[in-house]
């Protein structure tokens, strides 16, 4: 548990359509407490619906976005701690959000994975190398970033990913 650091302008940009875009519209047109709350409200469901939308579990999962400072609190119970950590790489990795308070527990408690935001020239590879010393294990973080990746060469400067312990 703890508050997570993302890039801001990293990552999916969920706020930028549907009911997310007009709320965010309607907050920067008329920043009253009203237009803020909403827009944090519809983010918050913005985000919790990309997380289902990776084949997350959901059920137990809240999501709260703070607008003012643009943090999402992630609070339930999930089945494993890889489980969990996708979720905050769900919450984190989007566009305008720039922390995640980790408020989840798991169930079957495992040894947590470690971090790496990508840099400019970074591929899977380099990563591999740098954390376990062979870079033909990226296959490794590839699967532990599933379904946030969709293939091992996408990813981008800004993004966090998490890397299981071998």
């Amino acid at each position: 548990m703890g508050l997570m650091s993302f890039l801001k302008d990293a990552g999916e940009k969920l706020f930028g359509k549907g009911q997310a875009k007009a709320t965010q519209d309607a907050a920067a047109a008329a920043p009253t407490p009203e237009n803020i709350a909403a827009l944090s409200k519809a983010a918050g469901e913005a985000i919790i619906d990309y997380v289902r939308a990776q084949g997350l579990p959901t059920d137990s999962l809240s999501v709260s976005f703070d607008a003012a400072t643009s943090t999402v609190t992630a609070d339930g119970m999930m089945p494993d701690q890889a489980t969990k950590e996708r979720v905050l790489l769900c919450c984190g990795n989007v566009a305008g959000v720039a922390a995640v308070n980790d408020m989840l527990t798991v169930s079957s408690p495992e040894p947590e994975a470690q971090w790496h935001t990508v840099v400019s020239g970074d591929n899977l590879s380099k990563i591999a190398k740098k954390f376990y010393g062979d870079p033909n294990k990226y296959p490794v973080i590839f699967e532990a970033n599933k379904p946030m990746l969709s293939h091992p060469d996408k990813i981008y400067p800004g993004q966090m990913l998490r890397i299981p312990p071998l």
